[in-house]
Order: structure tokens, then C-alpha cells, then sequence
């Protein structure tokens, strides 16, 4: 399964605090791409993001899923954050999301 071998690859090149997968390929039903594979969302809290710039981040999670990308993996969407940005961003949801 797509899902449980993304999470592993992740986990494996990124060492997370952090890992949430979304599947959304329910979502993409009818478009071009959807035929030839998945497409997730993905929230990675990593360490190893301190001192990176976004596209940085962005390339080491696409390193990290490239055995998927090429087969069964067609979009992903991604949220790559440090402890401590994930911190703040919690810190500033309103009180009617913190309980959701």
C-alpha cells in the first residue's frame, strides 16, 4: 500500500517528529493524473529542516518519496515545518479549532 510505504521512506530520510499523510486521491476521481497514481498531503516536523529554506525542504521530502514517484505516487502535496514553526502555527489556532 502506497500510504504505509510513503510513511516509511519518510520516516526512514527525515527522522520526524511529526508525520501526517492525507490521502486525497478520492479528490482527483476523473483528472489525467489520477489514473496513473496517488495523491497525498503531507505534514513533515523535522529536525532536520532547521536552517533549510522551503524549497530545500520540499526537495529533501521529494528525495526521500522518489521510489513512489515514479511508481504509483502522482502528487504530493506537502507542509514541511521545524518543531519549532509547528509550535507556533499550533499555538495560533483560534480556541473553537484547538479542540477539533
Amino acid at each position: 500500500m502506497i500510504s504505509s510505504e510513503l510513511h516509511d521512506l519518510l520516516s526512514r530520510a527525515l527522522a520526524p517528529v511529526r508525520l501526517e499523510l492525507r490521502d486525497d486521491s478520492a479528490a482527483h476521481a476523473g483528472h489525467a493524473g489520477a489514473r496513473s497514481g496517488a495523491h497525498f498531503a503531507v505534514t513533515v516536523v523535522a529536525d532536520c529542516f532547521v536552517g533549510r529554506t522551503p524549497l530545500q525542504r520540499h526537495r529533501m521530502v521529494y528525495d526521500a518519496a522518489a521510489p513512489l514517484l515514479r511508481n504509483g505516487l502522482h502528487a504530493l502535496q506537502i507542509s514541511a515545518l521545524t518543531p519549532a514553526e509547528a509550535a507556533r502555527s499550533s499555538a495560533s489556532l483560534p480556541s473553537d479549532q484547538e479542540n477539533s
